[in-house]
Parts: structure tokens; sequence; C-alpha cells
């Protein structure tokens, strides 16, 4: 999303390359193409204006040390401030009360009912809580259909009633319901409306008044740039949510949304989210949007997205395998699914410091394992585990059922086998150690 962002900022600090201080002249310079960078990336001018005034300010009063030179503080200084811009600490959900209530809100075509699912499988995973789904959008076509579709997936059930177009009603109900059976939290999805549309923005109104939630929550496409901050700022005005949802975050959008909204409307972006799987939804971090954006990478979430795919006990057993020789490619396949359900491949390369840089022009997808997903496949349960077997006529046989050809299977067999001896070597050499450590 910040791409286009990141090169322009990047040529921006390249002006004080070279330079040995910070002046006034060579600032200024630096501030107006950055200025240019924002205004590009669908920034508002206000905002935009406000940011570069403080960063030129902050740029002119520091004392630059002899170790650091002005083209490293330029960059920290900007890291900071757009981190401030957009909000400075992660704020995550909030969930207190008995059950807590969750209202989510926003203009058609958002997302919101993804959202709510998505949500609510954050909260019953990653937060340990009973979750009731209540279907109150009563005007979209196939609205409940959907959110059924979606708590099924995640074995979260959702309330709703055949027949009334009463939204207030319903969610007081499915209140109800779940403080009678003992859920934690009431995660209600409501109709999109506009913000001129009197009518639903007086009913979005009255569903906050009624339910008191714990937490307002306002979804907006990112996809829509500028027209998404004045959209939250309307229905701020009205609705004084909580905090902001930006969807559609994987789509071709300049990220005017994610800097200007907290400057703006004065409300957090609580979570972002990206694609259809539910899975793909992240609490928003300020401070590492920051460091993505200025090509610093993102380690901390890239390792906290492998520690919700693998555990302990996993990796142990991997381990064992590695050091007598048994990694199997089921092992190798299943590992490949585990890192799928990770995100996609180019978001989460890019979030290695120097990487995002390096791939920008990478054709990198989820599809990129589907050849080698296909000769695993088309393997014997034998083969898979005892690839040593695999003569000339088991390879022909396996290239043909898998669509691909000979040099690409021999290619990965020399390349597993590569990986095998490679990774017991590490494993019994770390083995090795820790006896001598024990002595």
């Amino acid at each position: 999303m910040f791409e286009n962002l990141s090169e322009r900022l990047e040529r921006s600090f390249k002006i004080l390359k070279g330079e040995g201080k910070i002046t006034e002249i060579n600032v200024a310079e630096t501030v107006k193409d950055i200025r240019k960078a924002l205004l590009d990336a669908d920034v508002s001018f206000r905002v935009a204006k406000e940011f570069c005034n403080t960063v030129k300010d902050k740029a002119l009063g520091q004392n630059v040390l002899t170790a650091v030179k002005p083209q490293q503080m330029m960059v920290k200084i900007v890291r900071d401030e757009l981190a401030e811009f957009m909000g400075s600490t992660a704020q995550d959900i909030n969930i207190k009360g008995s059950p807590g209530i969750v209202l989510v809100a926003g203009l058609q075509g958002s997302g919101k009912t993804t959202f709510c699912g998505k949500l609510a499988r954050y909260c019953k995973s990653k937060k340990g809580v009973k979750v009731l789904l209540v279907a109150g959008d009563v005007y979209r076509p196939a609205a409940i259909e959907q959110l059924k579709v979606l708590g099924s997936q995640i074995e979260v059930p959702v309330y709703s009633e055949d027949g009334v177009m009463d939204p207030v009603k319903i969610a007081l109900n499915g209140v109800a319901k779940a403080r009678a059976e003992g859920f934690s939290l009431v995660i209600v999805d409501t109709a999109g409306r506009l913000g001129v549309d009197e009518r639903m923005m007086d009913e979005i109104a009255a569903l906050d008044k009624s339910l008191q939630p714990s937490e307002t929550l306002f979804v907006v496409d990112a996809m829509t740039g500028q027209d998404a901050v004045e959209t939250a700022k309307a229905f701020n005005d009205r609705l004084d949510f909580d905090g902001v949802v930006l969807t559609k975050m994987d789509g071709d959008t300049r990220g005017g949304a994610a800097l200007s909204i907290k400057a703006v409307v004065g409300k957090p972006i609580k979570f972002v989210s990206s694609g259809e799987k539910l899975e793909t939804l992240d609490v928003f971090h300020p401070d590492r949007i920051a460091d993505r954006i200025l090509g610093m990478g993102d380690v901390v979430t890239l390792v906290e997205k492998a520690q919700e795919q693998f555990d302990e006990k996993q990796a142990r057993e991997l381990k064992k395998k590695f050091a007598h020789n048994q990694f199997s490619f089921m092992d190798f396949y299943n590992q490949i699914q585990q890192v799928k359900k990770m995100g996609n491949f180019k978001d989460l390369a890019s979030m290695i410091p120097g990487v995002g840089k390096a791939i920008k022009d990478v054709d990198l997808d989820n599809d990129s394992f589907k050849s080698v997903e296909a000769m695993i496949m088309s393997m014997t349960p034998y083969e898979r585990e005892h690839p040593e077997v695999i003569n000339g006529s088991r390879r022909k046989r396996i290239a043909d059922g898998s669509g691909t050809s000979l040099p690409e299977l021999n290619r990965l067999l020399k390349q597993f086998e590569g990986t095998r001896k490679m990774m017991k070597s590490a494993v019994t050499g770390d083995l090795m150690r820790q006896m001598r450590k024990r002595k």
C-alpha cells in the first residue's frame, strides 16, 4: 500500500545525502519534497502542511551528533512524526462488559460483514472469549446468510430474526440471549448507510443509544483515500465512534487514509484488514507502519504471525526429524500450508528490513508454490516419506501427474535433499553445542 510513498520519501532524504550538517536551506528543500510525496499519497493538504511544519521545526532544533549524519537524523524525525500522526501507540479492542458489545458501522460496500467475521475470529482465538454475532443488516439481500457462513467457518453462532425489520429490536434481543447464555462478547453487524441518508443515520444513532456499546467501530474502505477521511469525520460528528477499521488495505491505494484519519478525526485506527480470508486482520501499530513506510521492515509483526501458526511441540518434532534425516515431503507440504496462512508472501517478505525494495518488481504471491504442491501430491504416500525411492519411472509418473516437467521435479528433489542435509547438520551442531555446555 505504501510502496510509492516509500520511494518518494527515499528520494526526499537523498537531498541531505553528503551534507555535513542540517541547515535551514537543505531542510526546507527536503521538507518541500516530503510534502509533495504526502500529497501524492492522497494526504490532505492541511495534514501534509502541519506534518511538514512539525518535521522542519524539529529538524532545525536538533543538535546533530557528529556520529549521526543529517540524512539519518531526518529519517528518524520523519519516522517518529509519522507514528505520532497515525496515533503513536496501538489500541486493541475494548471488550469490557457483561457482555461486552461492539457495534460495527460504516458505508455500503466497505466490508463491514466480513470484518465482523474477522473480529469474531480474532477475539475468539486471541482473546479466548465466547463470541456471539448479531445480524443487524436487515436491508441488504443475503447479508444475514453471509454472516452465518462466516460464523460457521469459525464456529461462532449468529443471532438473527426472520422477517423482523427493526435492527434495534434484533440487537437488544441478541444481547439478552448473550447475557442469558454466558457469552462474553456480542458483535453487532449493521446495514451500510450514507452520511446524507438522514433516516439511516437516525437508525445507527438509535442503535448506539439503545445498546450503549463498549466499543463502536467505523469501518471504511482504505481505497477511497481522502473520501474515507471525510466520511469518517461526518459519521463521527453524529455517532462519536471509538475507533476506525481500514479495510481493503491490499488494494491499489496510496495510503492517505491511514496517514490522515487520526489527525483529522481524532480517533485511532484500531484494525487494518486485507483480503477475504478471516485471518487477515491486524491490530494497527502506528510505529510499525512508520517503519515499513521508511523501508525499515517490521520484524516484530513477522515473528508474531509466525508464532500464531507454529507451536513449540511442532518445532520440537521437526527438529527431531531433521536430526534423524526423517524430514519428509509431507512435512514440507504441511510447512508450506502454515506459511500460506501467515498472509501474502510479498507482504511477509517486505517485513524483513531491506527486502521490500529488492522484491518490488518481483511477481511473488501465494500461487508461487502451486507447482511444488502439485508435485508433492502426485507422489504416493510412501514416496513422500521416502523420497530416496523416486527413480526414473516414478519421476516421469509424478511429473506427468502434476502437469510439470522432469527438470522441475529434478530441481525440487535436489533442493529438498540439500535442505535435509543442511538442516540435519545445523540441528546436529546445535545438539553438540548444548552437550558441551552441560559438561
